[in-house]
This record gives structure tokens, sequence and C-alpha cells, in this order.
């Protein structure tokens, strides 16, 4: 049979900062899983940077609208979802031109989703109306199977 985990629940407000608390629980989390640090690392950057997309962009930065932020553990994975409330559809960035931003070409800043993306076995987004913007992460804590095996 096995363990079950329930889902931690945080919402944060709208303001640069708190998305430190999200990735303080997160590494909680995982520390209890098991995780090895680099992948605790890499999920820490992850949660980050999709609160600070929620908060930035989703909510452009408005203090009276959360961030909703629910992590659910398992014995396979930590997902992870990240709610605005923004109300519109926001255009996640397409990936960054690395060589432009290496030559100081493109602003430096864009890089939170191609980082999220590579960093997260699994990566989705989708806009629901009346709700908002969500990305929801999966982090595998042993590798997914492979169809080489």
């Amino acid at each position: 049979m096995r363990k079950s985990r329930a889902p931690v629940e945080l919402q944060i407000p709208s303001k640069l900062g708190f998305e430190k608390v999200a990735a303080g629980c997160a590494v909680s989390i995982a520390k209890d899983m098991k995780f090895f640090p680099s992948k605790i690392d890499d999920l820490k950057t992850a949660v980050t940077e999709a609160c600070l997309n929620a908060i930035e962009h989703g909510n452009k930065l408005n203090q009276n609208v959360n961030v909703v932020i629910t992590m659910t553990p398992s014995e396979e994975a930590m997902v992870v979802e990240v709610w605005d409330n923004g109300g519109e559809r926001y255009d996640y960035a397409s990936e960054p031109d690395i060589k432009q931003k290496i030559n100081g070409e493109n602003r430096p800043r864009g890089w939170g989703l191609f980082l999220i993306q590579n960093l997260m076995d699994e990566v989705e987004i989708k806009y629901v109306p009346k709700k908002g913007n969500v990305i929801r992460m999966v982090m595998y804590l042993k590798p997914p199977p492979s169809d080489f095996q």
C-alpha cells in the first residue's frame, strides 16, 4: 500500500519577495521526499521563477490578488501548480535567443520559462477563463521510465 501524502497549498500576495516563501516550502517537502540535493536546487529555481511570472505578469504586481501554489507530493513525484488570478491569458515568452542575450543584444530578463522547462521533468501551461493562468510542473523522484529500456 502506498503512503499517502497530503497536498500543501499556499497563497502569497503578488509582491516581490514572497516567491521565496513558496520556494522554501517546496524545498522542505522535497527534502522530506529524499530528493537529491541537485534536484532540490532545480525545484527551488523552477518554483521561484513560476511564482515570479505569476506575480509580475499574471497578477501585474497587484498585492490585493494572491498567487496560489499547490504542491502535491507522492511516492513517485512532486507536482507543483502555480496559479495567478490575472483574468486574461498571459502570453509566456518564447525560448530566449541565447546568443543575443550572451552578446548583450537582448535584455537580460526573460529566462524564467526556459529555466522551468529545462529544470523540471514535465511542464504544462494553460489558461482557464475566469480563473487565470496555471503552470503545472512535475519533478520525478527517480527519472521517468524511458521508452528505450
